[in-house]
């Protein structure tokens, strides 16, 4: 039987009260702009509250973080681990304050024994090597996430305020049951606040904690706000360009918590690899 927590504040406490490093790996059962805006806005909002923060696209079959991005494409980290390019040039600091890069996009078919095993290395090196590492994941056919390091951190739901997202939610928390066996999993709700997101919690909370090994506690909510979408579609985050709306506030709020419930960040800068730094 699984547990079910509902507080904000305990289930945040929970994803930070971990040994260093933050490792936080989403799966989304939203919309793929969806997706890609709260993670872009998560990762704007715990940078500014000084963290280092590497935000992983490790998306094959679905548009992830970085699809849209016109700068990624120097190369990625599965060439970086190959030697066909610097780390340097896979790892892109954003302007918002934070790096972002893809992990292999559409070679990960491609990958070997011997490049899988460069890839955990390289990708628990970055983890290390930065205050908080956010991957925006998928499950294979096998229901397995990219890489094995990605399952030792935290995994995310992430949800959205509509039937379908709610539904895929619920397909998503079976697979992770039945590969990974009990766990703890994080739920963020965006397009919601208040009861509404309350109300999605116990939902999901409910189906879980019945007929699933699961774990879930609740990690925070975004409400539904135009100023967002305005933002997305001007290629900007919204605590930047309208720092007064109701989801900037939502995702400084959500990034403040993180700050007070977990150790102070350190203040590095990205690594690109053991010695050298990436500036933002």
């Amino acid at each position: 039987m699984a547990s079910i927590r509902i507080d904000q504040a305990e289930g945040l406490r929970r994803l930070i009260e971990k040994p260093a490093p933050r490792q936080l790996t989403f799966l989304s059962a939203a919309p793929d702009a969806d997706k890609s805006a709260m993670l872009l806005n998560f990762g704007a909002s715990l940078a500014g509250i000084g963290a280092s923060v590497l935000l992983i696209d490790a998306c094959r079959r679905t548009r992830g973080v970085a699809a849209g991005l016109a700068r990624i494409q120097a190369g990625t980290l599965l060439q970086a681990s190959r030697g066909e390019v610097r780390l340097a040039d896979a790892v892109l600091p954003m302007p918002q304050g934070f790096a972002i890069a893809a992990l292999g996009q559409g070679e990960r078919s491609e990958f070997t024994s011997r490049d899988r095993s460069r890839m955990e290395t390289l990708f628990s090196g970055l983890a290390a090597n930065n205050d908080i590492l956010l991957a925006d994941a998928e499950l294979d056919n096998e229901d397995a996430l990219p890489l094995t390091a990605m399952a030792q951190g935290e995994l995310v739901l992430h949800v959205a305020d509509n039937a379908a997202s709610i539904t895929a939610a619920y397909a998503l928390m079976k697979r992770i049951s039945v590969h990974y066996g009990q766990r703890s999993v994080g739920i963020l709700i965006t397009g919601a606040a208040g009861e509404r997101a309350g109300a999605i919690y116990q939902n999901i909370a409910s189906v879980a904690g019945r007929y699933l090994a699961l774990e879930v506690h609740a990690i925070g909510s975004v409400p539904e706000d135009e100023h967002l979408a305005r933002a997305t579609r001007q290629g900007r985050t919204v605590i930047d360009a309208f720092p007064t709306a109701g989801a900037a506030r939502a995702f400084r709020d959500l990034a403040g918590r993180f700050s007070r419930c977990g150790p102070p960040a350190t203040g590095r800068r990205h690594a690109a690899s053991g010695n050298a730094m990436l500036g933002v």
